[in-house]
């Protein structure tokens, strides 16, 4: 047992030599799913697609370096809105990507992989709503970043796969629609490596 964790201990210690640690800011271009609205009963649905506004994300990232390939951890708080109509929803969550990349040539990298988002908060202006159906979703990250020394920029597409729905409520807390709160979204952004 003695062994096993001083084996462990050496493992991590020599993944920190190759691993890189930063952090991150920028913005997001955001767009929730449709909003779908029962006035009365069988009558009156309102759909709206929503409209994308900028929201911002800040956080930190660990980077484990291979050769070419690259293993990078983030943690990064989230703030997205979207306008439907005249009311604007709002959402902050957590995201813990975990992307693999591989540098392509000179300061050039691709890079894909799993997004694991925390739901924290979210609300519709002037309009009951529910907590998202799960706080917890899986969603998807892919894009392309430029490294120059210690700086770095990216641009990212993250698509939700996980299906999450808000109930919209009427005053009496009746389900009265549903809005599809699984994020896509682009992403700018800025970071440094310490």
């Amino acid at each position: 047992m003695k062994n096993n964790l001083l084996c462990l201990v050496f493992l991590f210690a020599s993944a920190s030599c190759f691993a890189q640690f930063g952090v991150k800011a920028g913005l997001n271009f955001n767009s929730n799913g449709e909003l779908r609205e029962i006035v009365t009963a069988g009558e009156n649905i309102i759909e709206d697609s929503g409209d994308s506004k900028i929201g911002y994300h800040i956080g930190a990232y660990y980077e484990f370096n291979f050769s070419k390939l690259y293993l990078r951890p983030e943690v990064v708080y989230t703030k997205t809105q979207s306008e439907y109509g005249s009311s604007n929803y709002d959402m902050s969550k957590i995201d813990v990507p975990v992307l693999l990349g591989l540098d392509i040539i000179g300061p050039l990298s691709i890079f894909a992989g799993p997004a694991f988002q925390y739901t924290l908060d979210n609300g519709l202006d002037d309009v009951n709503i529910s907590d998202v159906e799960n706080d917890f979703t899986v969603g998807f990250n892919f894009g392309a970043a430029v490294k120059f020394g210690n700086i770095g920029l990216d641009v990212r597409y993250e698509r939700g796969f996980t299906e999450n729905e808000a109930s919209i409520l009427d005053s009496n807390n009746v389900r009265i629609g549903t809005l599809d709160a699984r994020p896509s979204q682009l992403i700018f952004s800025l970071s440094l490596k310490l």
